[in-house]
């Protein structure tokens, strides 16, 4: 598989986990679809850096071509920072509602967080493929 392949596929996925999280932010009434796909959404989300680890060459891009010291890798890394915190503060919120379906509080909170996290992965999904150049995937 090529490079630009490999990328453009990776950010397809990318996105149509992001649609997947648009189809169950907006039925969270159907707590059987919207929980499991929330959290295997979470899930995927903790696991791409890793995957991306393994896959790329982060040490030619960020260091041999001085990128590290780019305005565009550090805002990249603080969307995903505040993405990671949204979803712990998210899950605790969860477990809330999970333990009390009456907690109103919660319940507002969970909701304010979701909105939150819906703006801040666009911002990361975004900032990501301005980020993606096919010269740095390994094996090529």
């Amino acid at each position: 598989m090529s490079a630009v392949t490999e990328g453009v596929i990776s950010i397809l996925v990318t996105l149509a986990t992001y649609v997947l999280m648009l189809v169950a932010f907006r039925l969270h009434a159907v707590r059987g679809f919207h929980m499991p796909v929330m959290v295997a959404i979470i899930v995927y989300d903790i696991c791409f850096p890793v995957y991306l680890v393994l896959n790329r060459d982060f040490y030619g891009r960020l260091i041999e071509h001085e990128e590290i010291l780019s305005f565009g890798v550090w805002m990249h890394l603080m969307v995903v920072v505040v993405l990671y915190f949204l979803y712990v503060v998210q899950v605790r919120s969860a477990l809330v509602l999970k333990r009390d379906r009456g907690a109103v509080e919660a319940r507002q909170a969970h909701h304010s967080q979701a909105k939150g996290i819906l703006i801040v992965r666009a911002l990361v999904i975004f900032t990501g493929f301005l980020l993606y150049d096919p010269q740095y995937i390994k094996g090529e």
